[in-house]
């Protein structure tokens, strides 16, 4: 079986010109995990002019490069959150158990959580509680955070993040899901990705975002917010073979 690594860089060329300047408040956002997702929202929401804490699990003194390049605050996957409105979780869900506890003690009370997760059991071993009882992905990183999350930048290649933001009503202006159950939260999340410079879908409840998971329509996909719904709606809740243990 093969992993699908959408995280991955793409392997098109960059599309020159292509960044869009968000208007909004300013926010103080956490991400934990520096990885190829991390890493690239850490590029475009500082550029964006939003106060960025970076974490990893190896240590601040590891982001250092990240830091200089984007401007963001190197800091422990503990202080992560404090003060976050938003606080954006993209590690492997094997890593998730890891977490300290009370990891979003510190966020303003309202704090946005996305999980930008997907569960590649070649790489996260097997998950019961994915596989037997038959929790979204999302739904099982919840548990493990212990707050409500909105699952969004599952699908998405990770270099899409640097080369595809167009402004709004653009017409190759490509479209994200967005699942969760918490309206306000939905809300932040898809302002923020529109900012960013994309669409968004609403997906439905965490409950439905095995639609967006993994072998699915949309997973991948590049386009409009009109294929994206079609393909939301033909997903199957059959998680397909690659993507089983």
């Amino acid at each position: 079986m093969r992993v699908h690594a959408l995280h991955r860089a793409a392997p098109h060329p960059r599309t020159k010109g292509s960044c869009h300047e968000a208007k909004g408040p300013v926010m103080k956002i956490g991400i934990i995990g520096a990885g190829n997702i991390g890493g690239n929202l850490t590029r475009r929401l500082t550029a964006l002019g939003h106060d960025v804490s970076v974490a990893n699990s190896r240590g601040p003194h590891t982001l250092t490069a990240l830091a200089e390049e984007t401007g963001a605050t190197p800091v422990t996957v503990e202080e992560a959150a404090r003060g976050a409105e938003i606080v954006i979780v993209t590690i492997p869900l094997k890593a998730l158990p890891d977490l300290p506890s009370g990891l979003l003690d510190g966020a303003v009370d309202g704090v946005a959580v996305i999980d930008t997760g997907n569960y590649y059991p070649q790489r996260d071993g097997r998950i019961a509680a994915i596989e037997d009882e038959g929790l979204t992905e999302s739904r099982y990183a919840e548990r493990l955070i212990g707050h409500p999350v909105i699952k969004a930048f599952n699908e998405t290649y990770a270099q899409d993040l640097l080369d595809l933001p167009r402004p709004a009503g653009a017409a190759d202006r490509m479209a994200l899901p967005v699942a969760g159950d918490d309206a306000a939260a939905k809300r932040k999340v898809r302002e923020l990705i529109d900012a960013l410079g994309f669409d968004t879908v609403d997906a439905g409840g965490l409950d439905d975002s095995w639609r967006q998971q993994p072998g699915t329509p949309v997973y991948g996909m590049r386009e409009n917010a009109d294929t994206v719904t079609k393909a939301l709606a033909e997903a199957s809740p059959e998680r397909p073979a690659d993507f089983r243990a």
